[in-house]
């Protein structure tokens, strides 16, 4: 049995088919499924979709830096509300992205403190986002002194980069980015250093289809987008580069999830 720590099923790509989607991942072993908030919007739909299937989802609750122009003082209100629920077992996904910069530095930066601050209160773990921003996400990061556990999700940064999130206690969550030698070919040497047991495994559909799922599996509409259904790709991977039976990393990233978001 495998567990995904995060998609986006808000995503307008799915309207209409979870039945469908979540029946696939059923049928390839994907039991267990973290449905990510990004927005206040976003959260409240992942929770409703998690109360909708209880067997089988969970949410969290967060604003990704992209949407940390849409933050305001109600919003950590909503969100601190959202926390309170069972079913919602994160916060986040939250960071920071100069990468893209679809909100400003400044307004990131504030968004990010907002939400630690407010992990800090509820003791919820952590899911957090980081692209080229590695030095001042360290540094908000220290500046919280009583974080929970978390982890770093959709990593496609350097050894280095992984190796002080280790030290911090961060798990670390691996998605088909690690299939994609032309885009992140630094990954498999990272596989091979993060250690099962700070490792946790996610797709983040509808984006980062691993490189290696056969053609043959692919629906019209899947050739376009990621599903939860095709996680073992990423697990099979990572027992690749790390010589261990797949059974070895179905068991200890689901044993990872399990014990981080007390599923």
């Amino acid at each position: 049995m495998y567990i995904d720590i995060g998609i986006n099923l808000t995503n307008k790509q799915f309207a209409g088919e979870y039945d469908e989607v979540i029946d696939r991942a059923i049928s390839a072993g994907v039991e267990q499924i973290l449905l990510t908030g990004t927005s206040v919007r976003s959260s409240k739909e992942a929770l409703a979709l998690a109360k909708e299937y209880p067997e089988t989802l969970f949410a969290t609750a967060g604003i990704h830096p992209h949407d940390a122009k849409t933050m305001n003082a109600e919003s950590i209100k909503i969100l601190a509300a959202l926390l309170k629920e069972k079913k919602v077992v994160a916060v986040g996904e939250c960071g920071l992205d100069f990468d893209r910069d679809f909100s400003p530095r400044p307004v990131q930066e504030s968004c990010f403190h907002a939400q630690l601050s407010l992990a800090e209160e509820v003791q919820k773990p952590l899911f957090l986002h980081e692209r080229a921003a590695f030095d001042r996400f360290i540094a908000i990061l220290k500046e919280h002194s009583s974080l929970p556990e978390g982890v770093v999700h959709c990593f496609t940064g350097q050894l280095k980069e992984a190796k002080t999130y280790l030290e911090m206690g961060y798990y670390i969550g691996f998605t088909g980015a690690i299939t994609d030698m032309r885009r992140f070919a630094a990954l498999e040497e990272v596989v091979r250093y993060v250690p099962l047991d700070r490792m946790l495994i996610e797709t983040d559909a509808p984006f980062m289809m691993p490189k290696n799922v056969p053609t043959r599996q692919l629906s019209y509409h899947q050739q376009r987008r990621n599903e939860p259904a095709f996680l073992p790709y990423v697990a099979q991977t990572i027992a690749h580069y790390k010589g261990v039976p797949l059974k070895a990393v179905a068991d200890k990233t689901r044993e990872n999830a399990e014990a981080l978001f007390k599923l």
